[in-house]
């Protein structure tokens, strides 16, 4: 069959493959997905020294605007400030210790507990409080305000580091807004927003999406639409990516297809290309798709100016340490974030949340309602439903005592770069 060509040429997103690095081979110990003790650990040094994505900047435009989110025990508040700043505290009112905002998202111009009305503005400062002289020891505005916790944004996201000595959000990121800033992530909007409780360590679940070795087995009808095997993977400092193929059938199928497969049809139709000359001719589709789509961009209501011809069809598949995977395609993008559970390393919650980008002249839709349910309650359509049956087994199977570790294959190299990151900060190599 073809081998895959890249293209490299001078975009803002780097193509080139990344230098290897020597991880070893060493088997990961199955303690890291069951453990308290590790789990505990991991709270301690790598949640609370990392940056992490909180909202979308467009779910808190106006003055005034919170939302809520939750990492590990913390329950987290993010408002848009009257100077347009997005600031982060800790969701709780240092008079009783009452949760100063109870539900998901709202608009208040003023943050009011509503247990006592200890009063704070959007900055967090104390501004209120009731009988305020039945304090003999007084209420210190400079103690009693809100915590304040490190903001910043990038790609149209809300970031927070629980780390008052948190290094700036850009130097963690790294390679990452170079690499990504070309997609213009600021002109998606979001279509779907769901969280779905697992039965897994939040590891188990970054690990699934960051391989693809088991494409031919839990998705066999992606063979046909994408190239599982010639996979440039980099492994940077923290984060990672794989650039996956689309549009090209898998060399796993042991044989070239002469007609054009269904499921790379339907999508040739959807962007109003013809398949029916494209029979016998299978190899060429993919680049022929991305020339297509660049000619009929404005059609198409789309800007491919800043992707290399590569982007225009394939995955470019982010993983942002810790719990960031953002798989990124010329249109849309389906981006999960990874959260532990409060208290049990074999529980987890998995945010699901779909992009699209609005075409131009057109207005952006409004914010889908967010859903947060059991797994098995709801489908997340084929592919995602097929890649989380196995998690809660994989889970079980990890607490068995026959089971030691993870036995890593090359092809699998992220997890372990992964784990090489999470452990540089549980050995205080980051963590400090």
């Amino acid at each position: 069959m073809n081998a895959i060509v890249r293209v490299t040429e001078d975009v803002w997103t780097p193509a080139a493959k990344a230098p290897e690095p020597d991880l070893g081979t060493d088997i990961i110990p199955a303690s890291r997905y069951t453990s308290k003790e590790f789990m505990q650990l991991e709270w301690e040094r790598m949640w609370t020294k990392t940056w992490l994505m909180g909202c979308r900047e467009e779910e808190i435009p106006e003055t005034g605007d919170y939302v809520t989110t939750e990492i590990g025990p913390e329950s987290l508040l993010i408002v848009r400030g009257e100077d347009g700043k997005a600031r982060t505290f800790y969701n709780v009112c240092n008079h009783r210790g009452n949760q100063v905002k109870f539900d998901k998202t709202g608009n208040s111009r003023t943050l009011q507990c509503a247990y006592h009305f200890w009063e704070y503005d959007l900055t967090g400062r104390l501004v209120s409080v009731p009988d305020e002289q039945d304090f003999a020891q007084g209420c210190p505005r400079d103690q009693l305000s809100l915590k304040t916790i490190n903001t910043d944004t990038w790609g149209g996201f809300v970031w927070f580091n629980l780390n008052p000595d948190a290094e700036p959000l850009l130097d963690y990121l790294g390679i990452i807004p170079e690499h990504l800033d070309a997609y213009h992530f600021d002109k998606m909007a979001m279509t779907s927003n769901w969280t779905v409780e697992w039965d897994c360590n939040w590891k188990a679940s970054v690990d699934a999406f960051n391989e693809v070795y088991h494409v031919q087995c839990i998705h066999p009808e992606l063979l046909y639409n994408n190239d599982d095997v010639n996979i440039q993977i980099d492994l940077y400092d923290k984060h990672s990516r794989y650039l996956i193929p689309y549009q090209a059938c898998s060399p796993r199928l042991g044989y070239l297809p002469e007609e054009v497969p269904e499921i790379v049809a339907e999508y040739m139709t959807s962007i109003g290309m013809d398949p029916a000359p494209w029979n016998g001719r299978v190899p060429e589709i993919r680049r022929a798709v991305s020339k297509f789509k660049r000619e009929n961009q404005d059609k198409l209501g789309m800007d491919y100016s800043d992707l290399n011809d590569d982007q225009v069809v394939d995955d470019y598949h982010y993983y942002i340490y810790p719990n960031i995977t953002m798989n990124i395609f010329a249109e849309w993008m389906l981006f999960f974030r990874q959260r532990p559970h409060e208290t049990d390393p074999n529980k987890m919650y998995y945010d699901v949340q779909f992009y699209n980008y609005v075409p131009k002249g057109k207005p952006r839709p409004p914010l889908p309602d967010h859903d947060q349910f059991k797994h098995g309650e709801k489908s997340l359509g084929l592919v995602l439903d097929q890649d989380s049956v196995n998690l809660p087994h994989v889970q079980k199977g990890t607490n068995s005592s026959a089971f030691k570790g993870l036995w890593i294959s090359h092809q699998e190299r992220r997890i372990r770069h992964m784990h090489k990151t999470l452990m540089d900060y549980i050995d205080g190599e980051n963590g400090k």
